[in-house]
């Protein structure tokens, strides 16, 4: 329900499916001894999602910034460029470099207000593709930077009750993680569907990188598991944080995350949200009266980064998969 804020997820630590499975613990009553260290334990859980959220929403600002100052960057080079030289091909060529980067900075500005709109934590009707839209946006140059050729299938999916901030962090960081997958470069897929029987909106983020190995598989979403040796060249991931993150907040929006990898061939993140009951709610107008979204919720800006594609093949068999928890019964 719109107004409804976020709980802390019922589970702590991941269980696994298909290939690994972890068996259900009983509840039992702590005994009296035991109160102050449950309290303790309680305590630390707490700090530790608030610190894998800061560090969550720490990469999506910095991103962000970054990007919009890239934007800056380039509207002063190209001023200064277009200063130097007086023939009017390279003044036109220098104002056009300049319009193209302004209205990439006033879409960039559009995602920081949008952050900014959505700081109380509460969920509401949130439309995913344009927030992959967004998030594409600000990793648009990083990708082209690392070679990674970015496809999407997005279908026209109904809205999903979601705080847009914390799922926007979700995003960016699986979308890194999959460009971090691919040193040398490479594909990123994107696939986003409505499922009408279980009235979920999937999103599948798949790589053709490195992939996992199977005995790192069953710990990725542990907290401080990281497999890397620290941030890399772009300053981002190595907290072991990221993956942890994903996960609660997935768990705390009653939604599912689930991890398929085969060495050699990739990963394939797949992530599944339930389905607003209410409609989107109205875009912000300008004073014009017209619509300030900088652009359609229909169009998926990816031309550069290769555009509308058909589904990636599945992976073989030698796949091996992991899930976070799923939410308890009686929840949707």
């Amino acid at each position: 329900m719109p107004g409804a804020r976020l709980r802390s997820p019922r589970h702590p630590l991941p269980r696994y499916v298909t290939s690994i499975e972890e068996s259900s613990v009983a509840d039992t009553t702590p005994a009296t001894s035991d109160v102050s260290l449950e309290e303790q334990v309680r305590i630390l859980q707490e700090r530790l999602q608030r610190a894998e959220r800061m560090t969550a929403l720490g990469e999506l600002v910095g991103t962000t910034t970054h990007e919009f100052n890239n934007v800056l960057t380039t509207i002063l080079n190209w001023a200064r460029h277009g200063l130097r030289h007086k023939d009017d091909a390279t003044r036109e060529k220098a104002l056009e470099t300049i319009i193209s980067a302004a209205n990439r900075g006033s879409k960039i500005t559009q995602t920081i207000l949008g952050l900014a709109r959505n700081r109380s934590g509460e969920m509401e009707p949130t439309d995913l593709r344009r927030l992959l839209t967004d998030t594409l946006l600000l990793l648009e140059r990083e990708m082209n930077k690392y070679h990674v050729r970015v496809e999407v299938q997005a279908d026209s999916v109904p809205p999903v009750l979601a705080d847009g901030n914390q799922i926007q962090q979700v995003l960016l960081n699986l979308l890194v993680n999959a460009r971090q997958a691919m040193p040398r470069g490479g594909r990123l897929t994107i696939r986003l569907k409505h499922d009408p029987e279980s009235q979920t909106v999937d999103l599948q983020i798949r790589d053709y990188g490195t992939g996992i190995p199977p005995e790192v598989l069953p710990r990725i979403f542990d907290p401080y598991f990281t497999t890397k040796k620290g941030p890399d060249a772009s300053g981002k991931g190595g907290s072991g944080l990221g993956l942890s993150a994903c996960r609660d907040i997935i768990e705390a929006h009653h939604g599912r995350i689930r991890v398929e990898s085969a060495l050699g061939k990739g990963t394939c993140f797949t992530i599944r949200l339930p389905v607003a009951k209410q409609p989107l709610p109205a875009p912000p107008r300008d004073n014009d009266g017209t619509d300030a979204s900088p652009e359609s919720p229909h169009e998926m800006p990816i031309s550069r980064a290769g555009g509308r594609a058909a589904p990636a093949a599945p992976f073989s068999r030698s796949i091996r998969s992991a899930e976070a928890p799923r939410p308890s019964r009686g929840e949707t």
